[in-house]
């Protein structure tokens, strides 16, 4: 399977990643990139890309791709909505439409968020901005599959780029046991995120197209397929 991952670099986009090289299924990642990962692993093709609303110089390598995981985005804490609807909708469709075009057969996962609003029609604005994103996403022509985790927990190395989110997750760390057993389908780790995007490639259409943390749990559930290394 090859699969292409964008946002790669971030919190989500590091566990998809990591289950990526992990699992035997995978033969081949493409990484879309601002800047380089230098993951060093031979699994990892980047493609280091400026301009995430065109797609037109790289269309010639988005062929024959089984899988996207769709991981990049920002955070609507201090982002006006056309901001941060330019970079969740118009950068996540831009890609969508370029994959669609190279690689119609292929599986769209896209990591939204708890919350997200279908009607698009609420109060808040990312919950708006994301609804309307998903709900393109799904009238697209390929396998599509909203992911929409609650509290992320990384573990395995994994880390935000943001400081002040680094500083929160160092202090939620020790609280994680008891929210899992507290509010479990409210929260997952960054480890079941990224075999779960993994795992649901291989669905093909079937199954639920909205999988909120109940499902990205069970999905995840397990350790990953093979004997890959990171």
């Amino acid at each position: 399977m090859r699969v292409i991952i964008f946002g790669a670099s971030g919190l989500v986009g590091q566990g998809a990643l990591r289950a990526c090289l992990l699992d035997e299924r995978v033969e081949e990642i493409l990484a879309v990139v601002r800047r380089p990962l230098n993951s060093g692993h031979a699994k990892v093709r980047e493609i280091v890309h400026a301009d995430f609303t065109d797609y037109t110089a790289i269309q010639d390598r988005l062929s024959d791709l089984d899988a996207c995981l769709f991981c990049l985005g920002v955070s609507s804490i201090g982002t006006g909505e056309e901001e941060y609807s330019h970079i969740t909708r118009d950068y996540t469709l831009a890609a969508a439409r370029a994959l669609a075009a190279a690689s119609p057969s292929l599986t769209f996962v896209y990591v939204s968020g708890q919350g997200t609003d279908s009607t698009e029609s609420g109060r808040l604005m990312w919950a708006r901005v994301k609804g309307r994103t998903e709900n393109e996403l799904l009238a697209m022509p390929f396998h599509a599959y909203m992911f929409r985790p609650g509290y992320i927990q990384p573990v395995n190395g994994v880390v935000s780029r943001t400081r002040l989110y680094r500083a929160l997750y160092r202090v939620a760390s020790w609280l994680y046991p008891t929210l899992r057993r507290l509010a479990p389908d409210h929260v997952t780790t960054t480890e079941i995120l990224g075999r779960a995007m993994v795992a649901v490639t291989g669905l093909k259409g079937d199954g639920p197209t909205i999988l909120r943390v109940p499902d990205i749990n069970r999905l995840g559930a397990g350790p990953a397929r093979g004997a890959g290394r990171v």
